[in-house]
């Protein structure tokens, strides 16, 4: 791979009022297209986390698995997705959650992480921390260590990080 330095804010793509007024969605569909960047941004990831010792990588549903699956086969580990309620085929366990236009109910397979081992949850996106929390939730309810959480994209100013307290917390990109 090539040490090109990349600003990734380049290529995110700010759609005003989506998807309702008042939100300015970033969208990271122009960033995953650029298979250049996209490499640069999933190794600058996996650099920043490899200190942690992760056991699996886990993500949420969609745009967790995009950044989730590609940074666990850069580090060399196994992916564990979280999906919505109803999604997986396999026995599960479920949470529910606060959204920050709305509700959800999460899922994982019962099976999907083993007690002790050592996880870390990533996301394209940390904004209210609802998501996470409740990752988080079911990795622990499966007695995985959750010891850290990637993002690509971080809103800091909706305050998600809190959630996420006593947690190595990496974003590779931070809007205030």
């Amino acid at each position: 791979m090539s040490k090109a330095l990349y600003n990734f804010k380049d290529y995110i793509r700010v759609i005003p009022d989506f998807p309702q007024p008042g939100i300015r969605f970033k969208d990271i569909t122009t960033l995953l297209k650029d298979g250049a960047a996209y490499r640069a941004a999933v190794e600058q990831m996996r650099a920043a986390v490899e200190h942690l010792k992760i056991d699996i990588v886990a993500g949420p549903e969609a745009r967790g698995f995009v950044v989730g699956a590609p940074l666990a086969l850069a580090l060399g580990v196994g992916f564990a997705p979280i999906r919505k309620s109803g999604k997986l085929p396999g026995e599960t366990i479920t949470a529910s959650y606060d959204l920050e236009y709305g509700k959800d109910q999460l899922a994982m397979h019962k099976d999907a992480i083993a007690p002790g081992q050592r996880v870390l949850i990533a996301d394209d996106l940390l904004a209210t921390g609802g998501t996470i929390a409740t990752s988080i939730n079911l990795v622990r309810q499966l007695g995985g260590e959750v010891v850290g959480a990637a993002f690509l994209i971080e809103l800091g100013y909706l305050n998600g990080r809190e959630k996420l307290e006593g947690l190595d917390v990496f974003s590779l990109m931070t809007y205030e």
